[in-house]
């Protein structure tokens, strides 16, 4: 095990030194160098193969987590921290995220304000959450509108345009009510933008029975839910692109949210599964 380790780290650290610390001899680990490599080694050899193919496979986005999740999927069993392990030796790593820099809320309006029904209760069951966030493109910034069912994680409205307006809010909206049926009593929340105050806006939810909520003002956590999702989306997608043309972005924005993260991304506060996938158990 001692000479194992040595090798493992050799590439890091003089034999000399690990042979005082670990208190075996230089003729010793070459020795057992020289038998060839251990079946522990071959196993470890092995499994990084089915690492780097599911961290391909998941765009490079996925850390050990979600990468051990698959590999269980898959019927490789293996320890998520031995997964760690290899993949922070191989030098395998998950994006990490940027610090948010723009806002897109303009709470500076007349609209009438709702209450936030969610800030005494860690409810995710009938409720959905909306937001807008900016990508930056060649031609100038693509606002990005999305309504997420916060039960199952999944984006059932999206909408993207070139300007921040209420009628972007409005569209994403739409398109949630096509993809899925407002349940009795469902609460929609929101932050205090004029987008989602607006007459037509608060019209629309009052049409279909649907409850407003929104975050206090200034507190980007009361609706964390969107921020994650956003956070990924920069994190994943967009902070390693270079656009061209909005409707380059609008692709690609489009083929991420609806084919990998809805159908395919594994979710940690699901369990490590789909949005999609978390939806049909709970039917």
């Amino acid at each position: 095990m001692k000479y194992e380790y040595m090798e493992e780290y050799r590439t890091r650290y003089r034999v000399n030194r690990m042979c005082n610390v670990l208190k075996v001899s230089r003729s010793g680990y070459y020795a057992w160098k020289s038998r060839g490599p251990s079946k522990r080694h071959l196993i470890n050899e092995e499994l990084l193969s089915h690492i780097r193919h599911v961290h391909s496979r998941s765009r490079k986005l996925y850390g050990s987590p979600r990468i051990t999740a698959e590999l269980h999927d898959e019927g490789i069993r293996c320890g998520k921290n031995r997964v760690a392990r290899i993949m922070k030796h191989n030098g395998i790593r998950a994006k990490q995220r940027r610090p948010r820099l723009r806002r897109t809320t303009d709470s500076r309006h007349s609209y009438a304000l709702a209450a936030n029904l969610l800030i005494q209760r860690r409810q995710t069951k009938g409720v959905w959450a909306a937001d807008i966030t900016y990508v930056p493109t060649r031609e100038g910034w693509l606002y990005v509108s999305a309504v997420m069912n916060v039960e199952s994680r999944k984006i059932i409205g999206l909408s993207m345009g070139h300007r921040l307006c209420q009628d972007l809010a409005s569209a994403a909206l739409k398109e949630a009510l096509k993809t899925q049926s407002p349940p009795e009593g469902l609460i929609h929340h929101s932050d205090r933008g004029r987008q989602y105050a607006s007459y037509a806006y608060q019209g629309l939810l009052k049409d279909h029975g649907i409850t407003a909520s929104m975050s206090r003002s200034g507190n980007c956590y009361d609706n964390a839910y969107m921020e994650s999702f956003f956070g990924t989306l920069k994190t994943e997608l967009v902070h390693g692109q270079c656009y061209q043309r909005r409707q380059d972005a609008r692709l690609s924005i489009f083929e991420y949210v609806m084919i990998f993260y809805n159908r395919r991304r594994r979710h940690s506060a699901l369990g490590f599964i789909s949005p999609e996938q978390y939806e049909k158990l709970i039917q």
